[in-house]
């Protein structure tokens, strides 16, 4: 074994490393990649690179001198100032080659540490007509990016007002520019004249330096602190279509399930957002839930918008073809209460529009997170529930259904099923015990909240393929639901091949791919909102597999859920 030292560098290991690497009978393909890797080119570059990396971090290098551009200037100079050797030739033509002369101006830049942008002079004259009031003159630098500000009209006065400032855009990050500032100059153009949406197109046209002449506003705000507040949107938002934004370009676009963490709701109307995951640290604007609700009951009451989906109990039909059916629980009509009737038309009326979110992870010793299943016409998710089950009995369990049918000869009492008098089965409806039940072929068949709470007392995480309405039961903190939505791939027509490794049937018509497709829209139009996870089914294999991962994940990984569920 070759002897390293710990002066050693990690290039002349990796190089004395590939020297003892000889191929032995037992390991001779491990040995062969091994060496192969450590003799790549690329990887002896990045070696070389890291120590010398390490050299810079342990002596801690000061520049020579910090003037490396004059130097070649002055040398450049003398030798023009006399007859030229061949190597002195060569050496003039070198500094004055344009990619030299830049790695000087960058190396004196570094040396000099001039990294903030000059900025031209202040005007040395103001304007009378400010003479009574206190002036000041704002310089900021800005790319391509917005200006993050925005301006509207005071009635009264006819003045251009900053209305508000983007946490983390260029007019927030300088410090200069609060709200209620009145706005008189850009780049030295008077704008008082101008409206407010000819004054943001010049504001987001302008580059590089932009001087703004503000009266400050008399108190001017504290600077807050960024809230901690996040949102789910359980809707889609485009500010460029959106006519009643302050600024269109100021907008925050989302899409439903997006998470987003709110900094600012001083605004009643217009709050200031990130998006989590996005790497632009600067906010922008969303509607808020007082306004979007607003508007959304103006469009409803002017007929343009529908009334808010409830969601409500599919009906299916008994001629339903066997290979579309949904689970055990075939054709099943599901009979509401009177106070479950009272809730739906209570639910008419309230608006998805955000939700409150948190991170959450179960603590060592805490009952699972129940995992819920939900699927739209031919999802077929019991036979992928049980498929998960059968493989990892020790940390899945089943939900044990109830039934009033006879037992067969092979069933086992709480294992199939539970068997219960038809009775007994309707007094437990009455007692509110069921999430969901059914009655197929004159026997009731139903999942208790009891058979559940037995799967999680194990420390087993409990799966469950319910009818989606039953999500109104479940989704609470005493169960703290993972919910995922599983729908199978609908071909399109024209290049439908039923041979292929598509999860469908090849006696499905044109017709039942209609109806499985308005069936997962209409399933993610009523209850997408509540959706954590959208599986797509196609290869049953690798369902199978995506579903396991998604499950490890949510046992291992934080998720966001509602706060409400996290508050004691």
């Amino acid at each position: 074994m070759p002897i390293v030292s710990a002066n050693t560098g990690l290039h002349e290991t990796l190089a004395i490393l590939t020297s003892h690497l000889h191929p032995d009978a037992n390991h001779k393909e491990d040995l062969v990649f091994l060496r192969d890797v450590f003799s790549e080119k690329s990887i002896g570059y990045l070696m070389k690179i890291h120590e010398r990396l390490k050299q810079y971090e342990k002596y801690s290098p000061t520049p020579v001198l910090h003037s490396a551009t004059c130097l070649a200037e002055d040398l450049a100079e003398e030798l023009q100032s006399g007859p030229l050797q061949d190597d002195e030739r060569e050496l003039l033509l070198l500094l004055n080659m344009p990619h030299l002369k830049a790695v000087l101006s960058a190396h004196d830049i570094v040396a000099q540490k001039k990294f903030d942008p000059v900025l031209p002079p202040l005007p040395e004259d103001l304007n009378d007509e400010f003479e009574e009031e206190s002036v000041k003159i704002v310089r900021l630098v800005k790319n391509k990016e917005p200006l993050g500000a925005t301006i509207r009209r005071d009635e009264a006065t006819g003045a251009v007002i900053v209305a508000r400032i983007m946490r983390g855009g260029a007019a927030d990050r300088s410090g200069l520019v609060h709200v209620g500032d009145e706005l008189r100059e850009v780049n030295g153009n008077l704008i008082t004249h101008k409206r407010p949406d000819e004054i943001s197109q010049i504001l987001s046209q302008s580059q590089g330096s932009i001087t703004l002449k503000i009266i400050p506003a008399v108190a001017e705000e504290d600077r807050l602190k960024e809230s901690r507040v996040y949102l789910r949107a359980l809707f889609d938002y485009t500010p460029f279509e959106d006519k009643a934004t302050p600024c269109q370009e100021a907008g925050l676009p989302f899409k439903r399930g997006d998470i987003l963490q709110v900094v600012s709701q001083e605004d009643a109307t217009w709050w200031q957002a990130k998006k989590v995951g996005d790497c632009n640290l600067r906010a922008a604007l969303i509607p808020s839930t007082q306004f979007q609700e607003r508007r959304l009951r103006y469009r409803m009451k002017m007929n343009s918008l529908p009334a808010p989906l409830s969601p409500k109990a599919p009906t299916y039909d008994q001629t339903e073809k066997a290979s579309l059916r949904r689970s055990f629980r075939l054709k099943k009509e599901r009979q509401g209460s009177p106070t479950e009737a009272q809730t739906l038309d209570a639910h008419q009326t309230e608006f998805q529009i955000y939700e409150e979110v948190s991170q959450y992870l179960p603590h060592p010793g805490e009952k699972p997170r129940l995992i819920v299943l939900i699927g739209s016409l031919g999802a077929r998710i019991t036979e992928l529930k049980q498929k998960v089950i059968a493989e990892n009995p020790r940390w899945f369990g089943l939900a044990v259904p109830h039934t009033t049918r006879a037992r067969k000869t092979h069933e086992r009492e709480g294992v199939e099923y539970h068997f219960i008098s038809r009775g007994a089965f309707e007094a437990d409806i009455q007692d509110g015990k069921f999430i969901e039940y059914g009655e197929y072929k004159e026997n009731l068949y139903g999942t208790s909240l009891e058979s559940i709470h037995k799967v999680l007392s194990q420390n087993k995480v409990c799966l469950v393929d319910v009818q989606p309405e039953a999500l109104k039961t479940l989704r609470t903190a005493e169960f703290r639901p993972f919910i995922i939505f599983v729908k199978p791939r609908i071909p399109d027509c024209q290049r439908k091949q039923f041979g292929s490794s598509s999860s469908l049937s090849a006696g499905i018509t044109e017709e039942d791919l209609q109806e499985m497709k308005q069936s997962a829209e209409k399933m993610d139009k009523c209850y997408g909102h509540w959706v954590d996870y959208v599986l797509v089914k196609e290869d049953p294999v690798n369902t199978l597999a995506e579903l396991q991962m998604v499950l490890e994940k949510v046992q291992m990984e934080p998720q966001w859920v509602p706060v409400c569920w996290l508050r004691r």
